[in-house]
């Protein structure tokens, strides 16, 4: 019991740190006078991926490659599938309102990048330095596009109050206390949970990849999950699809472009033969709500939700 009682304890203060390190960075930029457009694109997508980028590294540094190729791909296949099905279940997802038509082209483009790169057997240096250039591209796009075009779904961050936890008033003294709680709590949890996770896979006969499909990518989503979620609730929904395509695109390029360039990580079959196209193919189901306006109504948030909960049972089998 105590593998599963410190894997819990890993991801509640993983949850806690991206929370605080989120704040805190929010807020630093904000009375640094840093447009709160530009901390929404950046620092924000940077902080709530945070745990997935310290539990791949960790992962690698301690020679569980797999369960970092499992974190990201099961987590991109969870935001879409159980992030946007859950809050579509909820109060259904205006979608038809978000024109994410070019960041989902991109985020389409990462996952073709990052297939490719797969297919050569190893995420190594040279991959690392690809999806790290391709991420370049990608802010510097995306931060032009957003001064640009201040109109479409994610300039609606563009307000404080739109941002999680911005308070421009925010004494001095508190945001370091939220960047010191976490950056103490992200390496921290990190640790607990890959290396109580992995003890638990090896009970159970089941491979560090599998554990990283599973539980530990499922663990990692939560803070998307919850503040999608929150989202429905206060009717503000429509946002969703916008962060979820970020996420993704944060996943494939930093989180797997940084890891690898910090050390090798080979590509089991399994992903080569299913794993990565049940993500491609779950990335190509929102079509119909980025190119025709439609929404994402209670009907589809059960589909999504059902299909999220097949694929675990498939790949737990």
């Amino acid at each position: 019991m105590i593998p599963w009682f410190l894997t819990g304890l890993g991801l509640f203060i993983l949850l806690l740190g991206g929370d605080a390190l989120v704040k805190g960075a929010v807020n630093l930029s904000l009375r640094m006078g840093i447009p709160a457009l530009i901390v929404s694109l950046t620092i924000v997508a940077f902080g709530t991926s945070a745990p997935e980028l310290l539990i791949s590294v960790n992962a690698v540094m301690d020679n569980k490659p797999g369960l970092a190729l499992g974190n990201v791909v099961g987590s991109n296949t969870a935001n879409i599938l159980l992030v946007l099905g859950v809050p579509a279940l909820i109060s259904g997802l205006h979608t038809s309102e978000c024109d994410t038509r070019k960041n989902y082209l991109t985020m389409i483009g990462a996952s073709l990048l990052f297939i490719g790169l797969a297919f050569r057997g190893t995420f190594d240096f040279f991959a690392g330095v690809v999806l790290l250039a391709a991420l370049t591209y990608v802010l510097g796009d995306a931060m032009r596009e957003a001064r640009r075009h201040r109109r479409n779904c994610v300039a609606n961050c563009e307000d404080e109050e739109d941002i999680e936890g911005a308070d421009p008033d925010m004494p001095w003294w508190q945001i370091s206390t939220f960047l010191i709680l976490g950056l103490i709590g992200l390496p921290l949890g990190a640790d607990l949970l890959v290396d109580n996770a992995s003890i638990i896979a090896r009970s159970f006969g089941i491979s560090d990849s599998v554990i990283g499909l599973t539980l530990v990518a499922l663990g990692t989503s939560l803070p998307e999950l919850a503040t999608t979620v929150m989202a429905a609730l206060r009717k503000q929904a429509d946002v969703a699809l916008g962060n979820v395509i970020g996420s993704n695109m944060f996943n494939l390029l930093a989180i797997i472009g940084v890891t690898s360039v910090i050390g090798n990580i080979p590509v089991a079959e399994s992903f080569l033969e299913f794993d990565l196209w049940v993500m491609l193919a779950a990335s190509l189901m929102l079509i119909p709500f980025v190119f025709m306006s439609k929404d994402i109504g209670r009907t589809w948030g059960a589909v999504l939700s059902g299909l999220y909960i097949a694929y675990i049972g498939f790949v737990l089998c």
